[in-house]
Order: structure tokens, then C-alpha cells, then sequence
């Protein structure tokens, strides 16, 4: 990535946050593997303040879309909060492979590392792990056995929608870990986190910010009837 295209993915832009369309396959952090990360990047993104600024909640290498920044230290402090008290809304695109029976509901099932190894992050459900919530609604269907899924973690556990959704039987297209996709290869994670809301400002109505639809899930969500 090059520091115009990181720049050119800004969604929004104001004294205490920015909310970037973060591209798939990049990490926030750095990780073991080593390699190129969007910590790397992110001093372009200071825009005249001393500080870079930082990733206020966490998304997946390769989970695309929205990705708030806090712009300096009580910016972050104040995102911290909305995320940790479940007031920033996050809404999830996703094509999976299945059918939900079902137009819409809850998954409720409690999470837990698979492995005491700390350097795993893999997940599985667990009747004594943490509690974990998403809502889902069926946005269209595609006539491969596909399905386009509207989700919203209320919860923000490692892994959730990726683990929720296989858990169900159809797990998300594109995913090597929890579903049938091969580990090199594959299609891409069929998962985008399409939109935030942010009830930053008591007086004002909540940030609310959209990410267009990345190249690597156009074709699945056009055979499950997306328009754009």
C-alpha cells in the first residue's frame, strides 16, 4: 500500500476521529508472520496533528470495510468506551454458504480459545466461555446455495461472526478457518464490515459512516441480488 491510497480510503474526518475503509488482506498490527501492517501507514494520517492515530477497536487482516481511529489520547479513550459499552453499532456484510431457514434472528453462544496456547487466537463455542451476541438478517439469496447476511456483533469477541455463522451451518464464504475454504487460494473472507455508528457527540446524532462494497465480494453479492 502506498501512503495516497491510504489516504484516499478516509470515510470521515473530524477533530477527534477518522474512519477509514481499511482494504482486505492487511493487518492492523503487527503480528508472528511479520509483513506490511496499516500501523505502518498511519502516520499519513495525522493531518497536521504531532500523533498518529490509532485503531480505536479491532477488524481482521482479512475482514474489509470500516475501521475507527482515535486521533489522540482522550479521542481514543472516548472510542474505548463506546466500544466496550456496546454504543458504537457495527453492521456486517457477509455472503456465506448455506441457507438460513430463517429470515432473521439471534445467535447466542458463548465463546472460547480452542487452544491454552497464547499465541492462538482460533475460537470455538463454549457453554463456559465468554458471552457472545450477534443479531442477523437475511438480505438475499443466490442460486449457488449462497446467502447475503446483514450481521451485528452486540458483542465484540475474536472471531464472533466467523465462528457464529459456521456454528449455524453456514459459515462465511472464503474462510479457511471455520469453513471449507481452502488455505491458499480461496476467494477471499466473504466479510465486510459495511457500516459504524458512533454516538461520539451527546448533542449530535451519531457518526454514521458507510464502506463501498470491496471488488473481492461484488460478484457474490450481485448473485445475491445487491444492486449498486
Amino acid at each position: 500500500m502506498i501512503v495516497e491510497d491510504i489516504v484516499s480510503r478516509v470515510l470521515y474526518r473530524d477533530a477527534l476521529v477518522l474512519v477509514i475503509d481499511k482494504p482486505v488482506g492487511l493487518p492492523v498490527h503487527p503480528g508472528p508472520r511479520g509483513g506490511e501492517t496499516l500501523v505502518q501507514h498511519l502516520d499519513a494520517l495525522r493531518f497536521g496533528l504531532p500523533r498518529r492515530p490509532e485503531a480505536a477497536h479491532r477488524l481482521d487482516r482479512d475482514t474489509s470495510g470500516c475501521l475507527a481511529l482515535g486521533r489522540h489520547a482522550k479521542a481514543l479513550a472516548r472510542l474505548g468506551r463506546l466500544f466496550a459499552g456496546s454504543e458504537a453499532r457495527k453492521t456486517y456484510w457477509a455472503v456465506v454458504e448455506g441457507m438460513p431457514a430463517a429470515e432473521a434472528g439471534v445467535i447466542d453462544l458463548p465463546l472460547a480459545r480452542r487452544s491454552d496456547d497464547p499465541r492462538s487466537w482460533w475460537m470455538k463455542t463454549d457453554p463456559a466461555g465468554d458471552p457472545a451476541l450477534t443479531r442477523w438478517r437475511l438480505r438475499g439469496r443466490g442460486p449457488d446455495g449462497s446467502a447475503w447476511l446483514e450481521l451485528e456483533p452486540v458483542t465484540g469477541r475474536t472471531h464472533q461472526l466467523r465462528v457464529h455463522c459456521a456454528a449455524l451451518g453456514w459459515p462465511i464464504r472464503g474462510d479457511s478457518i471455520y469453513g471449507i475454504a481452502p488455505r491458499q487460494g480461496g476467494p477471499g473472507l466473504q466479510l465486510h464490515a459495511r457500516a459504524l455508528s458512533l454516538p461520539l457527540y451527546p448533542k449530535k446524532p451519531p457518526i454514521a459512516v458507510e464502506a463501498p462494497v470491496p471488488p473481492h465480494m461484488r460478484a457474490g453479492l450481485a448473485a445475491c441480488g445487491l444492486s449498486e
